[in-house]
């Protein structure tokens, strides 16, 4: 087929129009209230998380943004959620470890969207240890006596996670994998509804992020066990690694980061790296995240990429040696 040359004058003409939008409307955005998505329940990480950095990001963006909690099927609801909104820079995700790596291997060609391939990446913003957690009434104060309790009655004891298939799930896994124990998985639907159920006495045990539970211990209503990481946690210096309590090399860290809807555009999603970068840059934001356990990390949008690439090999790996189910 042969174009006339009106045709593909008048083509090129509204191409080299869009071309020039493109930064004409980045320094417009946002016009209107940015969502920002968190695939998991009200009260947890990812909802601490995300209120910390909302009213600053918008600040520097020089607009609003609202989170928006999507939670239910591991992280995968809201994640989904945010892999088919328009890519127009008005739809964000607080993407979490499950939901972008764990997942690609426990759902397999169950999950309803591919984390490489539907989402632009923008800025990791936190790495966070995993904090095993105790009701009081629990008679252990190290790991080696939980070890001890568990093996001397297999399946009796329980652990609460914020749903089949999280980082929180995974880590107990590994955990029971490293050990030798046999405990219970009681997936609930967020950190904030299973720390209630371990304080009530509902179950004995269980897996969060340290922001979810932190206030907890200082109330002395939950019991710091053990941290997840190969250091210890600036926020729970006192608290013993799982490496140092008799698992040599022991080492599983949740992370954070911010990711838009695939073919968003270059500026926009320039434009929201930067307003991420001076927010976490806040002393308040940065205070708080340190003060809740969450070390404040950056990258460029290409590095996240790589990351979340490098992270699901990863946890590829853990799912297997694990034996890691979705209940």
């Amino acid at each position: 087929m042969k174009f006339k040359p009106q045709t593909c004058k008048a083509q090129l003409a509204v191409a080299a129009a869009l071309t020039l939008a493109v930064p004409s409307f980045a320094q417009q955005y946002p016009s209107k209230p940015v969502r920002l998505i968190v695939p998991f329940a009200p009260g947890g990480t990812t909802d601490i998380l995300a209120r910390t950095l909302g009213q600053a990001l918008g600040d520097n963006l020089g607009g609003q943004v609202i989170s928006d909690n999507r939670a239910g099927a591991s992280g995968n609801l809201g994640t989904e959620i945010a892999a088919k909104a328009p890519p127009d820079g008005y739809t964000l995700l607080l993407g979490v470890i499950s939901p972008l790596a764990i997942n690609v291997t426990l759902f397999g060609a169950q999950l309803p969207y591919n984390p490489d391939k539907d989402f632009a990446p923008i800025s990791l913003i936190t790495k966070v240890p995993q904090v095993i957690s105790l009701h009081p009434s629990v008679p252990a104060r190290s790991l080696k006596q939980f070890i001890a309790l568990a093996k001397a009655q297999p399946n009796k004891l329980n652990y609460g996670t914020a749903g089949s298939g999280t980082s929180n799930h995974l880590v107990a896994e590994l955990l029971k994998s490293a050990t030798g124990i046999e405990i219970q998985h009681v997936p609930f639907k967020g950190a904030a509804p299973a720390s209630v159920a371990v304080m009530s006495g509902e179950v004995d045990m269980m897996v969060s992020a340290p922001p979810a539970v932190i206030n907890h211990f200082r109330n002395g209503r939950l019991r710091a066990l053990v941290v997840s990481s190969l250091k210890r946690s600036p926020a729970l210096p006192d608290v013993p690694t799982i490496a140092e309590s008799g698992v040599p090399g022991f080492d599983a860290t949740a992370w954070y980061c911010l990711v838009a809807p695939a073919g968003t555009s270059a500026p926009v999603i320039q434009k929201v790296h930067g307003a991420l970068a001076r927010a976490m840059e806040t002393p308040a934001v940065r205070d708080k995240l340190l003060a809740e356990g969450a070390a404040p990390e950056s990258s460029t949008p290409e590095e996240l990429r790589l990351f979340i690439r490098e992270e699901i090999a990863k946890w590829a790996n853990a799912v297997k040696l694990a034996g890691a189910k979705i209940d």
